[in-house]
């Protein structure tokens, strides 16, 4: 037998250990990042994201209070994602005009860049970039509760409430609806400080279970904690108008609001919209809307100027811009002389309103 050349067996065993290496590289483990987009799956968004649902329209966040001024984002969406984003509120007066008119443009830009509201602030503009990022994450709160909505009513939807002022502090409220129910509710904002921990410590988990239970904001107030609880119903019930047509179980608390209408199955439904707060050189406004079949068939404002001469304006001109928004259809309407401001306001908080039913 002839023995082989110690040369051709070291060329035999570097072809070997050669084709094993080729073989361990071609099994990518299953951890790889490129495997999952590989296989044709979407990896998972970050929260916080603007919604890919489909989403289109504008979508208006929540007025965010600053120690300057308040602070208002509108998005522009197109299949969910953020075109365009635009501060139709920011501090003014003063210094406050230069700040915003550096900082603004370069929040909307870096709203649309990211996609969502997890951007950095500008430089020298620290309280204006935290109400921007607030205001931009409630509208993408409203732009996810839609896209929710749009994939299916059993889908769990996130949505937070206006912001409502007590005598000792805000309070705000945030809930999880799925199928129609809310399943979970919370307080992102309440009293504190002093005497007031004490109160929200107690009253607070009790209204959440109240929420939870009722499925509504008809809960009763806690016992003691007489403003947190009104504030919170307040918050709760703005939250819930947020719920789109069929995905939430908004019931304006001693209306029927939200609700469809009538109960046959061909019948349009009905939504109970309320507008973000308007502030005002007199006060703020804040508009509630009813919206059958895609129309305004009811307006009235929750909140408007009063005290000494706004009284008697806003008895007034109230009941003309109510009837004015139900037969325009829209926020485009004209000004009731002699109520400038007001008018003003109850045409944003209107606008606002018909942002959260898409129209």
């Amino acid at each position: 037998m002839r023995k082989s050349h110690p040369v051709r067996r070291a060329v035999l065993a570097g072809a070997a250990t050669v084709s094993g290496i080729v073989l361990l590289l071609s099994l990518k483990p299953a951890s790889d990042p490129g495997s999952a987009q590989a296989a044709g799956q979407a990896p998972p968004a970050a929260a916080g994201q603007a919604p890919q649902g489909g989403v289109n329209g504008a979508v208006t966040g929540d007025a965010a209070q600053t120690q300057y001024g308040a602070v208002q984002v509108r998005l522009t969406m197109n299949n969910g994602k953020i075109t365009q984003a635009e501060a139709v509120q920011a501090p003014k007066g003063g210094r406050s005009d230069q700040i915003t008119a550096s900082s603004v443009p370069r929040l909307n830009q870096a709203a649309v860049a990211a996609q969502s509201a997890e951007i950095d602030a500008v430089s020298g503009a620290t309280y204006t970039s935290a109400g921007y990022k607030k205001s931009l994450q409630s509208a993408l709160d409203k732009a996810n509760a839609s896209a929710g909505a749009q994939q299916g009513s059993g889908n769990a939807q996130t949505l937070t409430g206006d912001v409502a002022q007590t005598q000792y502090g805000p309070v705000q409220v945030r809930v999880t609806v799925a199928g129609g129910k809310i399943t979970k509710a919370e307080a992102v904002q309440a009293p504190k400080g002093g005497r007031s921990d004490q109160i929200t410590s107690s009253s607070v988990p009790r209204l959440n279970q109240a929420a939870v239970a009722a499925g509504s904001a008809d809960i009763d107030a806690v016992s003691g904690a007489t403003y947190t609880s009104a504030g919170y119903k307040k918050s709760l019930q703005s939250a819930l108008d947020k719920a789109p047509a069929g995905g939430g179980s908004s019931q304006d608390a001693g209306s029927g609001g939200g609700q469809a209408a009538g109960s046959g199955g061909g019948q349009a439904a009905t939504r109970t919209l309320t507008g973000s707060v308007a502030q005002t050189q007199y006060g703020p406004v804040q508009v509630r809307v009813t919206v059958t079949g895609g129309k305004i068939t009811k307006a009235e404002a929750v909140q408007a100027p009063k005290g000494g001469r706004s009284d008697q304006i806003t008895s007034s001109s109230v009941p003309r811009l109510n009837q004015a928004a139900v037969a325009a259809g829209s926020a485009d309407i004209d000004a009731v002389s002699g109520a400038t401001y007001t008018s003003a306001g109850y045409k944003k908080s209107l606008q606002s309103a018909l942002d959260q039913a898409g129209g």
